[in-house]
């Protein structure tokens, strides 16, 4: 008899954050492989309403977005194996007896929040490694974390690594703006945790480049100064080569990633780092922070800034970026080790745990 499975592909409601480009990979794996009479699973995705369909037929749909699904999740038909795909969903399966697969991407509220905020994200996190059966991280790095800050009851915590989608330069498409050449990319949410401000210092001591960052703002009014912060200073200190250009689409992204000459991704806190993987796709230099998981991801393939003082942080680009572009041995086995990546590993791991857990 085969098993039912719920995959939680709720983050799907904004493609323009890492874990909604997570959600994406999903969808598009079970698109193009999952066969219902050939696996020993029934998958249903849990997904917004505006996303029935866009993965096939062999799939079944369950709604995130219908109010009845949000505030009466009691309502859920019993499934065998529920899996979240990350830490912060606010699904889960009401039946005791449904085996859950927490997968847990970063403590990040560890550092970002403070008082009662942290100590009431630190419960949830707590509450939902108490009922589940089992515990899989992104990265080691994330991993270490989850040991050292939470009880895990004993249960083993695996590591998988995520998938990243291969990017294809025939599906780029030119963005409808103004680009100068050359330019160096970076990508993610606009906000403090991923340190674009210190960019704007060593952009200066770089005028003959140009740096564009894409990415969507906070929503929250109260959240949202950080890019407001950004913006003003590009005005009152006159960067002119520096342009936040809001959220991409994909096709967008690949166009950048295929003609930047280096990717910048200073970031703080990050549980795996996926834009790095993309960017090294291309075959192109990537220079970024040695924080939290990146100094992993990276591994010996990116160049790390030691810290965020501007000269420093021009001359690991000065002393790198010629010699890269100039090393095409370097340059493939950059390509082989991002393309370890888009391996189907990642979903076949997952899978054995859907039929065996």
């Amino acid at each position: 008899m085969k098993r039912t499975v719920l995959i939680d592909l709720s983050a799907l409601k904004d493609l323009f954050c890492g874990l909604g480009q997570v959600a994406a990979t999903y969808g598009n794996y079970f698109r193009d492989n999952y066969k219902r009479e050939a696996s020993n699973c029934e998958i249903t995705l849990l997904v917004p309403d505006a996303m029935f369909g866009k993965f096939g037929n062999e799939v079944n749909y369950l709604s995130s977005t219908r109010f009845l699904t949000r505030k009466f999740q009691f309502l859920f038909p019993h499934f065998d194996v529920w899996h979240s795909i990350h830490q912060l969903s606010r699904y889960r399966p009401r039946n005791k007896h449904t085996k859950i697969i927490l997968t847990i991407h970063d403590l990040n509220y560890l550092y970002e929040r403070t008082g009662h905020r942290k100590h009431r994200k630190h419960r949830q996190i707590q509450r939902k490694i108490e009922r589940a059966n089992q515990l899989v991280c992104i990265s080691n790095f994330a991993k270490s974390e989850v040991e050292n800050n939470l009880n895990l009851f004993g249960k083993e915590c695996k590591v998988i690594y995520n998938h990243t989608e291969a990017l294809k330069t025939q599906n780029a498409v030119e963005p409808k703006m103004d680009i100068k050449t050359p330019f160096f990319f970076s990508i993610g949410v606009i906000q403090k945790k991923k340190n674009f401000h210190v960019l704007l210092d060593l952009m200066k001591l770089m005028p003959e480049k140009q740096l564009y960052i894409a990415g969507k703002e906070v929503s929250d009014p109260k959240k949202n100064g950080y890019a407001q912060m950004i913006r003003k200073r590009i005005e009152d200190e006159n960067i002119d080569n520096v342009k936040l250009v809001g959220p991409i689409s994909q096709q967008e992204k690949i166009w950048f990633y295929q003609h930047c000459e280096a990717f910048l991704f200073p970031s703080l806190f990050e549980g795996f780092g996926l834009p790095v993987i993309e960017a090294m796709q291309f075959g192109k230099p990537v220079f970024c922070s040695q924080e939290t998981s990146l100094k992993e991801i990276g591994s010996d393939y990116a160049y790390f800034w030691q810290n965020f003082e501007a000269p420093q942080m021009k001359s690991i680009i000065d002393n790198n970026l010629e010699a890269f572009k100039n090393n095409s041995a370097k340059i493939s086995s950059e390509l082989a080790y991002a393309n370890s990546f888009t391996s189907n590993n990642h979903f076949e791991s997952y899978i054995k745990l859907y039929e065996t857990i």
